[in-house]
């Protein structure tokens, strides 16, 4: 039996990237698998929203998010080794990146507006990309 999308719609991904699946109102549900930019000895950059929160939930395989405190340049990254099925609210206007292992899946609620025009985003030095690389070897 189908329904008719006008009902029901539903959305299933395991595409390599970011998707967006579901706008409405002010929100935006996307998903995020594996991407070779995000694999750790690629992570370069480091974002952050400074209009909406971000929510993150990790529904298969393993993530790491990485919490960077500062303004305009990172002065500590934290890394969260995500749990599936529990919610990661990452604050408006906290710098954060993340990587994946190749099979993850990760669910991501945020404002449907969410964009690079009201988001800004800094390079990393090399010592906080070197922190990024030896948080994951002692978490994975």
């Amino acid at each position: 039996m189908t329904i008719n999308q006008q009902l029901l719609e539903i959305h299933q991904n395991f595409e390599k990237g970011y998707h967006s699946h579901i706008d409405y109102g002010e929100w935006r549900v996307a998903t995020l698998c594996y991407i070779d930019e995000l694999a750790p000895e690629n992570i370069e950059t480091i974002e952050r929203h400074n209009e909406t929160d971000e929510v993150f939930v990790l529904l298969q395989g393993h993530c790491i998010l990485f919490i960077g405190e500062g303004d305009n340049e990172i002065t500590a990254i934290h890394p969260a080794d995500m749990e599936p099925q529990k919610l990661y609210n990452v604050k408006k206007g906290v710098y954060h990146t993340h990587t994946l292992s190749r099979d993850a899946l990760l669910l991501i609620i945020e404002n449907r507006d969410t964009s690079l025009a009201n988001s800004d985003s800094l390079r990393l030095k090399n010592k906080d990309r070197q922190q990024l690389l030896e948080a994951v070897k002692t978490l994975w």
